[in-house]
């Protein structure tokens, strides 16, 4: 299975376990692999014979900006069967980053990364 990958898509949301975080929001990152034949498209270079990943993006954005889930779990779970939607799409593969997890002395960030089929 062939795969397209798209990494560092940015948006502002409001998930997060502390109520804060879901007032004031903060940044994710979303990174996708998606697994899809990609055959005919290789030789009709045809856009409607793959996926346009520009409509997999706004719709990342578009979840992450308007849900408000307590869990990043929950967030990587609705933005993968979001993206199971698209016909072509037999698999997904969502890493969602928090670069400012809200934890004392701590600088890092906090990623989930989930894996998600289309049942057949």
């Amino acid at each position: 299975m062939d795969c397209i990958q798209v990494r560092g898509i940015r948006c502002y949301g409001y998930t997060g376990y502390l109520p804060e975080e879901q007032v004031l929001g903060q940044r994710f990152e979303v990174d996708l692999t998606l697994w899809l034949d990609l055959a005919t498209a290789g030789k009709t270079d045809a856009i409607e014979d793959t996926l346009d990943y520009r409509s997999a993006i706004a719709s990342i954005q578009h979840i992450v900006k308007t849900s408000k889930f307590a869990l990043v779990e929950k967030l990587a779970s609705a933005i993968a069967l979001a993206i199971l939607e698209y016909d072509k799409v037999h698999q997904v593969k969502v890493r969602l980053t928090k670069p400012a997890a809200p934890i004392p002395d701590f600088g890092g960030e906090i990623s989930v990364e989930i894996i998600r089929s289309k049942t057949f």
